[in-house]
């Protein structure tokens, strides 16, 4: 690639999905980068881009604008889109191409760079974690980056069209077509099965003899609380190997996953699952609250639900887990059902 061409893209719209990509981008000499911010694991997600971002912000009581789409960004083509192996990514990427669409970019203007991911000991052959959100194009030198963005292509007509599909799957209310095409897979997105089986451990569970269980993520939050106070931080600074699955989840969830699902055991059924108290420092959401069990949260934790309102809702991309208006249920083959 000559200078010209690397200075042409180098001045197109590029989309980071990682944490620190947007400074890498400016150092490398890209000038009109898009800055993502949220996580789409969990929370609220919608088809229209305005009712999103207030849903998102409403989520995380956040102030802040969570999308690039709103801003003053200019979106004219190309468009590159640097994306790893991480599920947050995958999914990020999904809206990206469904979005570009609804804003008239073709896509053969929007150039789509994927990289493999790189261990943590950067040891080649070390397996990574179980669900991989850890993986960032910024794990990559400047040089690779700069030589892959010679080679950016668009995908094809049909791969980008199943990406902008899964993203209207993803937020639909429906979620049986969506689990469908990551229980089947699809090519071009080996991350579907992975993200189901993150996923389905947020929604509650139905066993083959009709009882209701809470979600696994819930049932090991429970199991890690105690009837004595702690704070958000104290509950995932343990030294216990279920401390070290919980954080299995909250890597991809964000760590501050932990206190928002806190705030809505505590905040269901009056208090009377997980009670709460004033933490020790108010300014800090890992600390602000003490949260211990009852007797009733132990009972919902070994016995089972009675009926799926015993536990707060989740929002869940379009749909909700726990919840009355949207009883779906997590069968033992890991398939969702109704009620």
């Amino acid at each position: 690639m000559n200078t010209m061409d690397r200075s042409a893209l180098l001045g197109a719209t590029h989309v980071a999905f990682s944490a620190g990509m947007p400074e890498r981008l400016s150092r490398i000499g890209a000038t009109n980068v898009a800055r993502r911010l949220d996580c789409l694991l969990v929370g609220p997600s919608h088809r229209d881009i305005e009712k999103h971002v207030r849903a998102r912000q409403l989520w995380w009581n956040s102030p802040e604008q969570w999308d690039p789409f709103l801003s003053d960004l200019r979106w004219e083509p190309p468009v590159i889109l640097w994306v790893s192996t991480s599920l947050r990514e995958r999914v990020d990427l999904w809206k990206t191409c469904s979005w570009l669409r609804r804003v008239g970019i073709a896509f053969q203007d929007v150039l789509i760079l994927e990289f493999d991911a790189v261990p943590p000991s950067g040891v080649p052959d070390e397996p990574l974690p179980p669900f991989d959100c850890y993986s960032s194009v910024a794990h990559h030198p400047d040089e690779v980056l700069l030589e892959r963005l010679g080679k950016a292509r668009p995908w094809s007509y049909e791969r980008y069209d199943r990406a902008v599909c899964l993203w209207d799957q993803y937020v639909d209310e429906n979620p049986l077509s969506f689990v469908e095409s990551c229980i089947r897979g699809l090519e071009g997105f080996p991350e579907l099965a992975p993200l189901w089986s993150l996923l389905s451990c947020f929604f509650p569970r139905r066993t083959t003899e009709g009882a209701l269980r809470l979600s696994r993520f819930d049932e090991l939050l429970l199991t890690i609380l105690s009837m004595e106070w702690q704070t958000p931080l104290s509950v995932c600074s343990q030294k216990l190997q279920r401390v070290a699955t919980l954080w299995e989840f909250l890597d991809c969830t964000g760590d501050l996953f932990l206190p928002c699902r806190l705030e809505h055991w505590a905040k269901h059924a009056s208090g009377a699952v997980v009670e709460r108290a004033p933490g020790p420092n108010p300014e800090e959401p890992m600390k602000s609250f003490a949260y211990r069990l009852t007797e009733r949260a132990i009972r919902l934790r070994d016995k089972g639900l009675d009926q799926l309102t015993d536990a707060p809702s989740l929002p869940i991309a379009g749909t909700e887990a726990y919840s009355a208006s949207a009883p779906w249920v997590l069968l033992e083959d890991g398939r969702l059902a109704r009620l």
